[in-house]
């Protein structure tokens, strides 16, 4: 086969440190999942969903067949991290745990995981 092709569906779970509720505004999640977005795109992960909560985050996207999962994570993490920072000065404590979840999914699975993560915030309340 000359090429090399993949379709690897990944769910992402990562908690703010000591699950603090930094990101408590729905303006600031929906700017860090577009961030979040922009960044899966840059390193060729491209995202199928992204939410965000008080104190985590989820996401549904497509790994890249040059990437481990290992690197999107720390990709995320680091890039979404600095821009958090960035927008108060509230949040130059933020920071996301150290550790994360990362579980993979079959295309059969994929419309339930993705309304799975749609209905996060009203899971949480």
């Amino acid at each position: 086969m000359p090429q090399s092709l993949a379709n690897v569906l990944l769910h992402v779970v990562f908690s703010t440190k000591n699950r603090a509720p930094y990101l408590k505004t729905p303006e600031l999640r929906e700017e860090l999942n577009a961030y979040l977005v922009g960044t899966l795109k840059a390193i060729e992960c491209p995202s199928l969903i992204v939410r965000t909560v008080e104190d985590h985050m989820h996401c549904l996207c497509q790994l890249s067949r040059t990437m481990s999962i290992a690197k999107v994570v720390e990709e995320m993490k680091v890039e979404s991290s600095a821009w958090v920072k960035k927008q108060s000065p509230f949040l130059r404590q933020f920071h996301w745990q150290a550790g994360y979840g990362v579980f993979s999914v079959s295309p059969s699975n994929f419309e339930q995981v993705k309304r799975s993560i749609e209905n996060q915030e009203e899971h949480h309340r």
